[in-house]
């Protein structure tokens, strides 16, 4: 008994102690004796809108869209709900449309002049839309699975009296035959949709995006295209399995191995990762064809690092690649207004096209770098893209 009246003023001590402690904030919990489990996540904060940004996505589930004063609150709640309660990677977005001026109407008045109409509600909205992500495509599986999975939810946030889903509430309000005849237990996210990252201009999904074969196709590649940390590069070299050039592998002989891959490892390699392409390699040449697209282009690669160039290379299921250089933008403005092609691509293409002498003399031959043959039309290329984010 004595023992025990010892150890309950110890025992209350330790918890007196863990409570000051916790009431200091996270930075000293992080830092002190006890352990960083017992305090909550930063990302968990209550007061976060967690707004999104240009790296997440690119695509996304837009689950619900908030319009008027309390716009920003009802989000807030709700984007918490879906991180604290359903684990989702939950954004918020916002932005405001002006109604209030004039707009260009339809047809023109007496004195030819264009018509000019109002909104019936002429006021600033403010809209903040609530995002779930991310995503690479929309039709990739765990896309459409989550899209489903938004549909059905039963948020809290939206279950009382004050916040409602501007994209449910809105609509039904404007159809009230629909409302009046459906149940009271429709998910409240039901209409949410699939959409583009806002952020991203039109252009960003315009640029190649290499699936999951092609990321494991330049896995191991030191200096892979993927890495580029630029938008734009300018191809120098392609190869292709009917195209490349030098020995062919369909005359008896066996594959070289004495570049810097070994062909025949690397052939079993690609037929391990379940490269298939018939019609890309003619039955005589068996597997050879385009790994042997595969060495010349790492060769050249190689060759062009070792003079310091930037030099990357691209393996697809049908061709290699070889680009020179790393540049944000194609063009840049001169100080009259006008544009001209950026520099920096316009040196490369020189050192890496044709002789303008001889192309001067009508004879278009390439350049030869390691006994390898350039193309003879040097271009910038958009450097294809992995998806931002590829959770499993």
């Amino acid at each position: 008994m004595r023992v025990q009246s010892r150890f309950r003023p110890c025992l209350r001590l330790l918890l007196l102690a863990a409570v000051a402690m916790a009431g200091t904030g996270s930075a000293r919990a992080q830092s002190g004796w006890l352990p960083t489990s017992w305090f909550a996540p930063a990302d968990v904060d209550a007061k976060a809108m967690h707004p999104l940004a240009e790296k997440d996505g690119p695509w996304l589930v837009l689950a619900a869209t908030f319009r008027g004063e309390t716009a920003r609150e009802d989000a807030r709640r709700l984007v918490q709900e879906l991180r604290r309660t359903n684990k989702l990677t939950a954004y918020t977005h916002e932005k405001e449309f002006d109604y209030s001026g004039k707009q260009q109407g339809i047809g023109f008045n007496p004195d030819g002049t264009p018509k000019k109409m109002r909104h019936q509600h002429a006021e600033q909205v403010v809209e903040v839309a609530v995002l779930v992500g991310d995503f690479a495509s929309p039709e990739e599986d765990r896309a459409q699975k989550m899209l489903q999975r938004i549909k059905s939810l039963q948020p809290e946030a939206l279950g009382g009296k004050g916040a409602k889903s501007g994209m449910v509430s809105e609509f039904l309000g404007a159809n009230p035959h629909l409302a009046k005849n459906a149940p009271a237990t429709r998910a409240p996210l039901r209409a949410a949709m699939m959409i583009r990252n806002p952020l991203l201009k039109e252009e960003y999904f315009r640029r190649q995006e290499v699936d999951e074969f092609v990321q494991r196709m330049n896995a191991d590649v030191t200096h892979s295209l993927l890495d580029c940390p630029a938008r734009y590069s300018v191809r120098i070299a392609t190869f292709t399995g009917s195209g490349v050039i030098g020995r062919s592998v369909g005359d008896g002989q066996a594959p070289s191995s004495g570049g810097l891959v070994n062909l025949e490892e690397l052939s079993g390699a690609m037929r391990s990762l379940g490269w298939k392409a018939p019609s890309l390699r003619p039955k005589t040449d068996g597997d050879h064809a385009l790994v042997e697209a595969f060495d010349k282009s790492h060769r050249l690669t190689d060759a062009l690092r070792r003079q310091g160039l930037q030099a990357w290379e691209f393996h697809d299921r049908d061709s290699s690649i070889v680009c020179v250089g790393s540049i944000g933008q194609l063009a840049v403005q001169q100080a009259d207004g006008t544009t001209m092609v950026h520099p920096e691509i316009a040196r490369i293409v020189a050192q890496f096209g044709p002789d303008p002498a001889k192309l001067a003399a009508g004879v278009i031959e390439p350049r030869i770098i390691d006994g390898i043959l350039l193309d003879v039309d040097p271009k910038p290329i958009d450097v294809p893209r992995v998806p931002t984010r590829r959770r499993k």
